[in-house]
C-alpha cells in the first residue's frame, strides 16, 4: 500500500520543523509523537549514527504502528579525532543546555588556530515502515563541512550552528537563512534523498 503517514520520531522540536520544511513538497501527512500522544524516550546506546538512528526509528515505528523516520547526527570536529561525534547532543554531561555544549566546545578549542579548526555535521536518516518486509529499512546519510568558529553569531538555528561557520557564505549556519541552511546543511542533503525514496513509496 502507498505510505501515508510518516511519523517524524523526534522529540527535538528544531529538527521536526526542519523535516516538515524538507518534506512539505510530499503528499504524505507528517505527525509527530505529539500529535499521537506518544511519550517514548529512547536510549542512543549505538556508537555509530546509524545505529542509533535505526533504534529510534525501530522503537517509534514498534510504538505507534506508523512508519517511522528518525535520524541521529552531530558535530565532528578534526582536532579532538572526530569527537563530540555520536555524544554531541549529550557532550559534557545531562547538566549542559545547546548553549553550554558550545561552550564547553569553544573552550576546547581555545588554542587551536585557524587552519586546523576543520569540523563537519553529520547525520544519518532511517525509515522503518512495518508494511515492508523485515530487514528492508531505507537509510541515507548527509554532510556538510565547515570550521569551528572562534565566538557565536546568529540565533537563526540550533545545537552548534551558531560556532559552526561555513566558508561558501562566510557566516555561520545560525546566520543564514533557513532555505540556505537547507541548501548545504547535512540534514537536507540526507532529506533530499530520502524524499526521493518516500516519492517513490507514495506514488
Amino acid at each position: 500500500m502507498p505510505l501515508s503517514k510518516l511519523l517524524i520520531a523526534s522529540n527535538n522540536n528544531h529538527k521536526v520543523t526542519e523535516f516538515k520544511r524538507l518534506f512539505a513538497h510530499l503528499p504524505i501527512e507528517l505527525v509527530t509523537p505529539n500529535d499521537i500522544n506518544l511519550n517514548l524516550d529512547v536510549d542512543e546506546t549505538g556508537d555509530t549514527f546509524e545505529a542509533n538512528a535505526q533504534l529510534k526509528a525501530r522503537a517509534f515505528a514498534e510504538a505507534s504502528g506508523l512508519p517511522a523516520l528518525a535520524d541521529d547526527s552531530g558535530i565532528e570536529v578534526d582536532a579532538l579525532n572526530g569527537r563530540p561525534g555520536v555524544l554531541s547532543a549529550r557532550y559534557g554531561g545531562e547538566g549542559l543546555d545547546d548553549a553550554g555544549r558550545v561552550q564547553l566546545l569553544l573552550r576546547e578549542m581555545a588554542a587551536v588556530p585557524d587552519d586546523q579548526r576543520a569540523c563537519r555535521y553529520r547525520v544519518v536518516l532511517v525509515l522503518v515502515d512495518h508494511a515492508k518486509p523485515a530487514g528492508t529499512e531505507d537509510s541515507t546519510e548527509g554532510r556538510c563541512e565547515g570550521v569551528v568558529a572562534h565566538a557565536t553569531s546568529g540565533t537563526n538555528g540550533f545545537g552548534y550552528d551558531p560556532i559552526f561557520y561555513v566558508p561558501a557564505f562566510g557566516k555561520t549556519i545560525a546566520d543564514v537563512t533557513s532555505d540556505q541552511k537547507d541548501s548545504i546543511s547535512h540534514r537536507g542533503i540526507a532529506a533530499r534523498a530520502m524524499a526521493e525514496i518516500l516519492a517513490v513509496r507514495t506514488a
